[in-house]
């Protein structure tokens, strides 16, 4: 057995150990927080990255590229042929179709052109008002549609890469009866529009592959936008038809969320929300001449 001498040495060492430590965290503790503090914002990058508007970083990228281009143009240290020409993106889809819209308000007594845009993570999207677009409760596309088609969005989904969804919407006026041997619902109705308006540029030689249709029936109208705008944090899925859903924000406010029924609440409202929705899909790859159909390896 160890004796008094022992254990008080030993009780002495372990008093002087613990004195000769300095007091705080462990040296190697701050680098550890550094290191995950940067993997925090590497992660925080990605995911803004992946929901990124990719028309907005489009027009970053070509506000840059002619930039740097006019550089170097002015200095004459290079300047090769088609250098200049503009790249076929969304971004500069953008900025026709905005060119296009200005026009029309020129040409308009009212100003009021028959189209927007729009854009998302998915890509450029066009609205064509249902007034301009199709008479209630048909599929027969007006005559001022086809117009439109032929003059502006035909040529340039000619002249693009893009792949194109035509999406039918409708308002929420219930089909009548003498109309039900057409359309069950307006599920069948806005179907029936895309596919309609998709048929249309078929024969007008926009190669089919490139092309999708689509029918969202009562459930997207045009006020969705302006409420996700106002609260990025809503759910668009979680639209009601009548019932509204209320929710309460962090300061305890209560709100009531819009409904299929107080979205086609005016006979304006209705007319816009009868629209067709071209929307020019981002692709996966950008090469130069590739088409939104071609997946292959470069």
């Amino acid at each position: 057995m160890a004796g008094p001498d022992f254990k008080n040495g030993y009780k002495k060492g372990y008093e002087d150990g613990a004195n000769s430590v300095e007091e705080g965290l462990p040296g190697w503790f701050g680098t550890f927080a550094d290191m995950m503090t940067l993997l925090f914002a590497f992660f925080v990058l990605l995911a803004a990255i992946s929901t990124m508007d990719p028309v907005k970083l489009q027009e970053m990228s070509n506000s840059e590229g002619k930039s740097l281009g006019s550089k170097i143009k002015s200095s004459g240290k290079a300047e090769l042929e088609g250098e200049f020409e503009p790249i076929k993106n969304l971004a500069e889809m953008k900025k026709e179709i905005e060119e296009t819209i200005e026009e029309m308000k020129k040409e308009s007594p009212k100003g009021d052109p028959p189209i927007d845009i729009q854009t998302n993570s998915k890509g450029l999207i066009v609205n064509i008002k249902g007034d301009y677009a199709f008479p209630i409760g048909k599929a027969s596309m007006k005559e001022e549609l086809k117009g439109l088609l032929d003059e502006e969005i035909i040529p340039k989904i000619a002249n693009s890469p893009f792949q194109v969804e035509v999406a039918g919407h409708s308002d929420s006026d219930p089909m009548p009866k003498k109309w039900q041997k057409f359309y069950k619902s307006n599920w069948e109705l806005s179907a029936a529009r895309g596919a309609t308006v998709v048929r249309y540029m078929i024969e007008k030689s926009v190669p089919a592959p490139r092309l999708l249709a689509a029918g969202y029936g009562d459930w997207y109208p045009r006020g969705i936008d302006s409420v996700k705008k106002a609260n990025p944090m809503y759910n668009p899925l979680t639209l009601t038809w009548e019932e509204p859903v209320i929710r309460t924000d962090r300061d305890g406010n209560k709100k009531t969320m819009p409904t299929v029924l107080s979205l086609n609440a005016t006979k304006k409202q209705k007319a816009a929300n009868r629209r067709i929705q071209i929307t020019f899909i981002n692709p996966p790859h950008h090469g130069k001449g590739r088409s939104a159909t071609s997946y292959e390896d470069d």
